[in-house]
């Protein structure tokens, strides 16, 4: 019987699981999300999740353990200097995973496994977005609209401009030629 066996072993053998982890961890933590089946994003969110609060402490000995699990010293940097104080503040569940559908070829369930404070849409852009001072007297939008009523007139005044020398250079070519 197998009570209380919560890993899923994949189908693979240890050492082959556990590289295989540890490169997807590495590929989360640089490009903070990545395309997988649900059951590897499963798998990899019980093994990065424990990484992520251990790089909540930045000292030696927790660099060392969390590049003995990622054996890639640039995961290791960003994972440290950008992932751990943006999730400083969040007690757990670092990771999302979004059901894309089924893979065409074999019909296995597909997810998207990201980083959930590096999800903008998902945000809904107030990251993005801030409040800047005014610093002209009159706004852009009351411009624009004064050049809107500006501008037929001006196109007007051009095309009329623009008649008159073809009328006027007709009347100079008949005064030029001399009438018998």
């Amino acid at each position: 019987m197998r009570h209380n066996r919560v890993i899923n072993h994949l189908g693979r053998t240890s050492s082959h699981r556990k590289s295989m982890l540890s490169n997807m961890a590495t590929s989360l933590i640089i490009h903070k999300r990545i395309t997988t089946t649900t059951a590897k994003a499963k798998a990899l969110r019980m093994f990065v999740e424990p990484i992520i609060t251990k790089s909540k402490e930045d000292s030696t000995h927790s660099r060392r353990v969390v590049f003995s699990y990622l054996k890639d010293k640039t995961a290791v940097a960003e994972l440290f200097r950008e992932v751990s104080p943006k999730v400083g503040e969040r007690k757990g569940g670092y990771t999302r995973i979004l059901k894309t559908g089924h893979r065409i070829g074999d019909n296995a369930d597909m997810c998207i496994l990201e980083l959930v404070d590096y999800n903008e849409a998902m945000l809904g852009g107030e990251v993005a977005k801030t409040k800047t001072t005014r610093r002209r007297k009159t706004s852009k939008k009351k411009e624009e609209v004064a050049d809107d009523v500006k501008a037929p007139k001006a196109a007007k005044e051009k095309a009329k401009k623009a008649e008159e020398p073809v009328e006027n250079s007709k009347e100079s070519a008949e005064e030029a030629t001399p009438k018998e």
